[in-house]
């Protein structure tokens, strides 16, 4: 009975020991270069924002009220896209109608992204994967998670 008890034991400690290996690489610090955190400070002073880094680029995702909202910067600290989250019902009614057509399933988010050269884009998520549209609500692509 003390050996049974004793590998539960063992068994349970390893659990948590793996546990803990697993949170702290999730929670990796990301290091933001100074021209990209001096861009995002000049717009947005007293917002904190968490970041992640991906392909050489950093993104710094923030609440402002209600909605969620994500800048992404190149790393000489110029914006790529702002990334902003909307209600489904903001998408274009084509790329709606896209989704339901593609059977796609139900629409989880929606997003408007806008780059820095103006361009207008939408992004809806679904089971599948984020699908992205121009600003007509034209198909543009299908990203799988």
């Amino acid at each position: 009975m003390k050996n049974v008890l004793g590998i539960a034991l063992i068994l349970l400690a390893l659990n948590n020991v793996a546990f803990a290996q697993n949170k702290e690489t999730k929670q990796t610090k990301v290091m933001v270069p100074t021209a990209v955190k001096q861009a995002f400070e000049k717009q947005h002073a007293a917002v904190k924002a968490k970041w992640d880094e991906e392909n050489g680029k950093y993104e710094a995702g923030f609440k402002q009220g209600k909605q969620e909202i994500s800048i992404l910067y190149n790393a000489d600290g110029s914006v790529e896209e702002t990334e902003v989250e909307i209600p489904v019902s903001e998408l274009p009614a084509n790329s709606r109608a896209y989704v339901a057509n593609q059977k796609l399933g139900k629409i989880k988010e929606a997003a408007k992204i806008t780059k820095a050269n103006g361009t207008v884009e939408y992004e809806a998520e679904v089971k599948a994967g984020d699908v992205l549209f121009d600003s007509h609500g034209k198909f543009i692509k299908l990203s799988k998670d």
